[in-house]
């Protein structure tokens, strides 16, 4: 399997995009949220095969404090071969030199990260557009208040 790897957004078919997350499955991500999202984006890697897009990742970063890696995303086809790894491992690695490199994990996932040398974090706190939902999910535990978040 022959993989071109890149950072470029200029010739990014962001339909393509949109359509990776919602197979990966990672969500409906509309394409104009996703040219925002990766535009703002100080890191981002693009893995093609053969001019398909089969796997993406980005890390919000301020070049100083905090990189944040979200989004990573690998076509069904292409998962289980290490492909996640990788775009995870370069976004680390890009992200050298921050005092902190975060992420959240798909809940079930978190062993994943781990092994890439990731912690729990004790203290992380979180405000969902849906509240509800990402309780539902997994994302948030409920608040001693019984708030939800």
């Amino acid at each position: 399997m022959s993989l071109r790897w890149s950072s470029a957004i200029d010739d990014l078919d962001w339909n393509a995009l949109a359509a990776l997350y919602r197979v990966a499955p990672l969500g409906d991500k509309r394409p104009e949220g996703l040219r925002t999202a990766f535009t703002h984006s100080m890191f981002r890697f693009l893995v093609y095969e053969r001019d398909v897009l089969v796997g993406a990742g980005r890390a919000l970063a301020d070049g100083v404090d905090c990189s944040y890696i979200c989004d990573v995303a690998v076509l069904p086809t292409h998962q289980g071969i290490g492909l996640g790894r990788q775009i995870v491992e370069r976004l680390v690695e890009a992200s050298r030199g921050h005092r902190k490199i975060i992420l959240y994990a798909v809940p079930g996932k978190e062993g994943f990260y781990e092994k890439l040398g990731f912690a729990r974090m004790s203290t992380a706190m979180a405000i969902f557009q849906n509240q509800a939902q990402a309780l539902a999910d997994g994302y948030l535990r409920p608040s001693v208040q019984g708030q939800g978040a």
